[in-house]
């Protein structure tokens, strides 16, 4: 059966976000240049990544930097901008789709370096590039059932590896142009970090309110984007149809209980000129009300939204209404409201 699943919070607030983001940047034109002589054998025009994604350039972690310790970074500025101490904290979610080994959970090493106490239950959700969205959710209910008080939601992408395996793959001879397009997307992928602190609005009236929001399911299209450290493939047509169709039913249904219709801010996930184009036409939203971060940052995965969330929150005034939406791999789609 078809619908959404719909969430709403009573006494949950957004206390801080924060990001950090790596000091090596890599543009397309370089990325480019690794692959001429696979450009050329299979006569494909120049500056693919920017006229085609709109990527310019993406963020990848140097030397001496990681994706663990910066998302340990953006935790500890995020708690610290919340003024919640880490004794506090009962729940930490890491929502990473970067993660080094099977076992333990990345979260384990986050909530040793972010020094919580031993009764901060600490996991991982998986949910491609709506996890930081799912954890918030997560989070959000726990927080509203009174078993905890405070949650640290956090995030961390390495797009290094999958890169360098693309490259490698693609710069074969019995790569066609076919085999070529079905990894574009793998070169559009960035690296960054991101964390947020939720707690009660009734104990902090200066957060920002999470109402609610909703998500809808699509699993019949869980093959046309899989990934791994090894390479991502897409089938990047069936795969925006199905991710715009999920993304319009879901907003035709929420709209007789959400006005989402007139939002100040749309902070979508990144992923491209063609998806952000494509999801704007569908929904009819206000451009000028959409910003994005691809560009420079490319996709970062499920950091992508807090990401963009932190570029925007400068800009933000008490009372406007954001709204967080994007699709995931799966595919699964979720839009949560906040109350600024």
């Amino acid at each position: 059966m078809a619908g959404n699943a719909t969430t709403r919070f009573h006494d949950v607030s957004l206390l801080s976000v924060a990001s950090t983001l790596p000091s090596r940047v890599t543009t397309s034109e370089d990325i480019e240049a690794r692959l001429s002589a696979s450009l050329r054998r299979l006569k494909l025009p120049g500056a693919l990544l920017e006229r085609v994604a709109g990527v310019l350039e993406r963020r990848n972690w140097a030397a001496g930097e990681s994706s663990d310790e910066a998302t340990v970074s953006a935790g500890r500025r995020a708690l610290a901008e919340a003024g919640v101490d880490p004794s506090e904290v009962g729940l930490l979610i890491n929502t990473s789709v970067t993660r080094k080994h099977l076992e333990p959970s990345v979260a384990v090493r986050l909530h040793h370096g972010l020094g919580l106490p031993s009764s901060a239950i600490n996991f991982d959700v998986a949910n491609a590039c709506l996890g930081f969205v799912s954890g918030m959710s997560l989070a959000a209910n726990m927080i509203e059932s009174g078993q905890i008080k405070y949650a640290v939601v956090v995030n961390g992408e390495d797009a290094d590896e999958i890169q360098i395996n693309t490259i490698r793959r693609l710069l074969n001879e019995d790569v066609d142009r076919e085999g070529f397009m079905s990894e574009f997307a793998s070169l559009t992928l960035g690296s960054g970090a991101a964390a947020a602190v939720l707690g009660r609005a009734s104990e902090h009236p200066d957060g920002h309110r999470i109402l609610g929001g909703v998500t809808r399911a699509a699993t019949q299209f869980h093959e046309l984007c899989v990934g791994s450290v090894d390479g991502m493939f897409t089938d990047a047509k069936a795969l925006l149809k199905g991710g715009l169709d999920l993304v319009v039913s879901a907003w035709k249904e929420a709209a007789g209980e959400w006005n989402w219709s007139s939002m100040d801010r749309y902070i979508t996930h990144q992923v491209s000129s063609v998806h952000t184009n494509a999801i704007v036409k569908a929904a009819k939203l206000d451009r000028s009300r959409v910003p994005i971060t691809f560009p420079k940052y490319g996709n970062v995965g499920p950091a992508s939204i807090p990401i963009t969330l932190v570029e925007e929150q400068a800009t933000l005034r008490k009372g406007d209404r954001v709204l967080l939406m994007g699709v995931g791999s799966g595919l699964n789609t979720a839009m949560m409201e906040l109350a600024w």
